[in-house]
């Protein structure tokens, strides 16, 4: 008997081990876990800046008359967006416009432009009547039917970066958009 009296207090402190060890697996289980999805959020926020300032720099035709200025109201540096989430007046996202080679800040980029003949202008489309303007006093001229219109279409890449100030959480969002403009803004702008 007095040789079997320490045996329940070894298995007891080896269980007692066994117990800490499970707890504190299951404790960085869900640390790990918490910051995953942490992680997750942070990177959806960040590509929802990057998409809200796109469709910001879309919304304004100043992305074709000016595309080196093409955000409204820039902080810190040209076509730089700050997103302040949570209404405090510190920005928790700082969007920027990248350009082709990916360097910041830049300005949209314009891919391709393509003059609108005169004989493919629709002139009950009220678009296409606009094109037009100007030309009534050349249809009398030999092939000027068949000449570019006062419009091209245009196709722009837009691409930006957000990256959040906490977590450094960065998402980078690219979109085309065509947009027919006049002559003279695609031949400044293109």
């Amino acid at each position: 008997m007095r040789r079997q009296r320490g045996t329940t207090l070894v298995i007891a402190l080896i269980m007692l081990v066994l117990l800490t060890l499970f707890a504190v697996s299951s404790l960085n289980t869900a640390k790990t876990n918490l910051k995953v999805v942490g992680n997750m959020q942070s990177k959806s926020e960040a590509l929802n800046a990057s998409q809200q300032a796109i469709e910001s720099v879309l919304s304004t035709p100043q992305f074709i008359s000016d595309p080196s200025n093409a955000v409204i109201n820039p902080c810190g540096a040209p076509n730089t967006l700050c997103t302040d989430v949570t209404g405090d007046g510190i920005p928790e996202f700082t969007t920027t416009l990248l350009g082709p080679d990916a360097a910041a800040p830049a300005k949209p980029t314009c891919v391709t432009v393509k003059p609108i003949k005169n004989q493919d202008l629709v002139l009950t489309n009220p678009e296409d009547l606009g094109c037009s303007a100007g030309q009534q006093q050349q249809f009398g001229v030999a092939g000027a039917v068949t000449g570019d219109s006062l419009c091209s279409n245009t196709i722009w890449e837009i691409k930006a970066q957000t990256t959040e100030a906490a977590s450094g959480a960065t998402a980078t969002v690219t979109q085309g958009v065509g947009v027919r403009v006049s002559i003279d803004d695609a031949g400044s702008s293109c």
